[in-house]
């Protein structure tokens, strides 16, 4: 709107005043492979590459509830993250990483409080204070029965540890955010970009809810909210999506929830580029993709961005590969100019027409869940699941009938002459993480994790608090699957209709 300004309410412009003028994105790759020791070592190459925020993704495992060495794990250990089973799994993790100087997020949900956690035990033994910490919790589980499936426990109970978390990183660990709500997932897997606001903003006012109903005040909370989005290959629907999700955030903290503060109101969000989007064949191209989602990204005003490398339609990508990914947000940053002018795109009739449109038909799927009884309902009846199957098939039908083009799959194939190399999964790394977990696990006191364990369990059943017991059962030597069993013995597990 001609009348808006960046930096004032309702955002749309940007959430600051100068943006990218003052301060740039901050760049962020995510990684996490093999063992602890290994997605060491990446982190600090990337930090050497100039990245300025750590990404931390787990394997499947560690994001299930499973330890290393459990039957569930065999074959998973390390293939898409990190496997963290152990406290000194996260000291290995962080290891010469300056937590007090580098912000760390970390893609969990599940298993958000165990990983944070490790993480908080592991800054305490390092001398960092609880208040020196920056980083975020994606801690967005509500999106795991729409999208991904990573979940444990009934929604319910998984609404309680999201609502834990906040409250105890409130008083405690002041400069976290305590969730990145994540529409990132929703997109991958198969929604609209209008759906992917909707439905992320239907799981935000979930969490809003379900903190002010803990007794906490919205402008006590708020501001530590963020957010995170996808940014698909559509150049100017994206940037207007961006946008949009600012202004409709923003009239929802204001008007629903009587929001005061501005910075209870101001989306905050990191974008990462469309995996579904990269192809494996002709895999220069996903070179090309990602460039134009990124500037996307840059062009609606994100905070943080990661960019996928031109190989991981294949596999995890290759350390050459995530340079070449990396480099191309430095080239956005300092060669392109876009950083020079502030929301560049806005006044342009398309653009602002889309962000209007995207707006409009965000609010109305709202109102839609709204009426279902909220999110969580939503969820449990499988309006979120079956909206997002049929926008999938529909996009996967055009495709098919090349009414959408996707370049080197529908048009313009051609044999690649070689499959490039690729990262391979260490074997004997694998054998190495299970050992070290057995040999965690046998090196004990029994008695002290006993009551620690019980502690927790008790405090379940309660309406305590279960951080603070979390982060004391974490100390005594419990593994994440330990903690996780005690849990599913209070919650049980949860299976989608």
């Amino acid at each position: 709107m001609a009348d808006e300004k960046p930096g004032q309410y309702p955002f749309t412009r940007g959430i600051y005043p100068d943006m990218y003028k003052e301060r740039l994105w901050t760049m962020r790759q995510y990684a996490g492979f093999t063992s602890a020791k290994e997605s060491n070592e990446r982190y600090k190459f990337l930090l050497d590459q100039g990245v300025t925020g750590l990404s931390v993704a787990f394997d499947l495992p560690t994001q299930m509830g499973y330890d290393s060495d459990h039957v569930m794990a065999e074959g998973e250990v390390g293939r898409v993250g990190v496997p963290v089973s152990t406290l000194d799994d996260m000291r290995t993790l962080l290891k010469d990483i300056p937590l007090d100087q580098v912000s760390v997020s970390m893609t969990i949900n599940a298993t958000a409080a165990i990983l944070l956690a490790f993480y908080l035990a592991a800054a305490e033994e390092n001398g960092v204070p609880f208040e020196k910490l920056r980083g975020t919790l994606q801690n967005d589980v509500l999106k795991e029965y729409i999208a991904r499936g990573t979940h444990i426990f009934p929604p319910q109970a998984s609404l309680r540890i999201v609502t834990d978390i906040f409250e105890f990183c409130h008083r405690t660990v002041l400069k976290w955010n305590t969730i990145s709500i994540s529409g990132y997932h929703i997109r991958e897997a198969g929604s609209t970009a209008a759906q992917e606001l909707a439905f992320t903003f239907a799981n935000g006012i979930a969490y809003v809810q379900a903190v002010l109903h803990r007794g906490l005040k919205v402008d006590d909370f708020a501001p530590r909210l963020s957010f995170f989005f996808n940014a698909h290959i559509d150049f100017f629907e994206e940037i207007a999506k961006f946008r949009a999700a600012r202004r409709l955030w923003a009239k929802i903290m204001k008007e629903r929830f009587g929001a005061k503060n501005p910075k209870s109101m101001m989306c905050r969000f990191h974008v990462q580029t469309a995996g579904s989007s990269l192809t494996a064949q002709q895999l220069d191209n996903n070179v090309v993709r990602t460039a134009v989602e990124a500037l996307a990204a840059v062009l609606g005003g994100t905070q943080s961005l990661h960019t996928n490398a031109r190989d991981e339609a294949l596999a995890l990508p290759t350390e050459d590969s995530v340079q070449l990914a990396l480099r191309t947000q430095q080239l956005i940053a300092y060669e392109t100019g876009v950083t020079e002018t502030i929301d560049p795109l806005g006044g342009s009739y398309y653009v602002e027409s889309l962000t209007a449109h995207l707006e409009e038909e965000a609010a109305k799927l709202i109102e839609r869940i709204d009426d279902l009884g909220g999110a969580v309902p939503a969820i449990e009846e499988g309006f979120i699941q079956n909206e997002i199957g049929r926008s999938a098939y529909e996009y996967q039908r055009r495709i098919d009938g090349v009414r959408r083009s996707v370049i080197g799959v529908n048009r313009f194939t051609a044999h690649d002459s070689e499959i490039p190399a690729t990262l391979s999964i260490d074997a004997e790394a694998v054998a190495s993480q299970v050992n070290r977990t057995n040999a965690f696990k046998s090196d004990r006191n029994d008695d002290n994790l006993r009551t620690t364990r019980q502690a927790l369990q008790e405090a379940a059943k309660s309406d305590d608090n279960l951080m603070p017991h979390i982060i004391r059962t974490a100390k005594s030597g419990a593994t994440l699957g330990e903690i996780s069993d005690t849990l599913r013995q209070v919650f049980g597990e949860y299976d989608l209709p």
